[in-house]
């Protein structure tokens, strides 16, 4: 049997005390000379228990009047059947696909689903977790907004922490904050596509990365690692980045995008949507893919299937994900430490926007 410090042993004792209702936030604690005659232990011991109970904020010593109890027993949840959950964005690209796994997993499981959206604006994922926390949701799951920024919600994510309410996050997470997510591993799935080029004889690549978002951060720390891997020099001139609010209009600079591809044979997109949208920029401007620039997607959506031509993409499995996600986050309200943490492995579905290198670059 292992040995436990008398003091350790009293700061237990007391705790428990709290947890069975026989000590009450308010009471007064027994005195110290009480506490020694009671344990049969010196008042350094008491002392040195009670600085430790101080310091976690279970106790609080008034000068004059004694120890008091400064620590509640939570009360059980009872649980209301709802689980909130908030995306980015809802009737296109892959989105539609995962929450409609989410909300079959909850609706089979007895729950309703309160759904919102961001659009990708941190007032809007705001105003979606106050919502969540005054409906008294039993967990939520949660896509995160511009999540390769400083997010002013942080604060909020702990209310739910301190209501014992978790939160599980998919496709990617905040720096910094410990829930855990369910997503596709981004730096793998960006080294993936550059691998799959370099393999193709591509030795001059160039990238479109988002950089408002975590997952281009990843994807395009992917892609960066496959090119040093295989010793090819990194150049800053042929990364393309962008925001959230550029994506409608990014052919609306062609020469802006295209110069950063010059002397490039091929081109990593930070996914699928960007990709289709590179690929017509290109060839508009009478560049042929991929006879004159080969391109990867990354998560294998409809729209790699429907690209014309057919787009070489890292496989996201969004279905899958949604369905893990959900019963990940059912799992966490039955047991608060079950590992709800899950990075999906990449893999390349390869199809004919990618072709060899022919020895002429862009």
């Amino acid at each position: 049997m292992a040995f436990v410090p008398k003091y350790a042993f009293l700061v237990n004792w007391i705790k428990d005390q709290i947890l069975h209702g026989d000590l009450h936030f308010g009471d007064r604690l027994y005195s110290e000379n009480e506490l020694c005659s009671i344990f049969g232990i010196s008042r350094q011991t008491v002392r040195q228990a009670i600085g430790i109970l101080e310091q976690e904020k279970v106790v609080s010593r008034r000068r004059g009047s004694g120890t008091y109890i400064t620590w509640q027993k939570k009360a059980a949840r009872t649980g209301t059947k709802k689980i909130g959950v908030i995306s980015t964005y809802v009737g296109e690209y892959i989105f539609m696909d995962i929450l409609h796994s989410v909300e079959s997993v909850l609706s089979a499981n007895g729950y309703a689903t309160q759904i919102s959206f961001t659009h990708n604006q941190v007032e809007n994922e705001r105003r979606a977790l106050r919502a969540m926390l005054d409906n008294d949701v039993d967990g939520v799951i949660v896509e995160p907004t511009k999540s390769g920024l400083p997010n002013p919600n942080l604060g909020i994510y702990e209310e739910f922490r301190a209501r014992d309410i978790p939160v599980l996050f998919f496709n990617a997470k905040y720096p910094g904050i410990d829930f855990p997510v369910v997503c596709l591993d981004d730096v793998v799935a960006g080294e993936t596509a550059a691998s799959f080029l370099i393999s193709k004889g591509h030795t001059k690549i160039a990238g479109v990365f988002q950089c408002d978002d975590i997952q281009g951060m990843l994807r395009y720390k992917g892609y960066i690692q496959a090119l040093e891997k295989n010793g090819i020099e990194i150049n800053s001139h042929h990364v393309f980045w962008f925001a959230t609010e550029d994506i409608k209009d990014i052919s609306a600079y062609p020469e802006r995008i295209i110069n950063r591809f010059k002397d490039c044979s091929a081109v990593c997109c930070y996914n699928d949507q960007i990709a289709v949208k590179i690929i017509k920029l290109l060839e508009q401007n009478g560049i042929s893919v991929p006879g004159d620039i080969s391109v990867t997607g990354i998560d294998n959506s409809a729209l790699a299937e429907l690209s014309v031509p057919p787009l070489t993409s890292v496989y996201n499995p969004v279905s899958l994900l949604g369905e893990t996600a959900a019963k990940n986050l059912l799992s966490l309200i039955e047991d608060p430490s079950f590992d709800a943490e899950v990075l999906f492995r990449p893999v390349i579905v390869e199809r004919a926007s990618v072709a060899a290198y022919s020895g002429t670059d862009l």
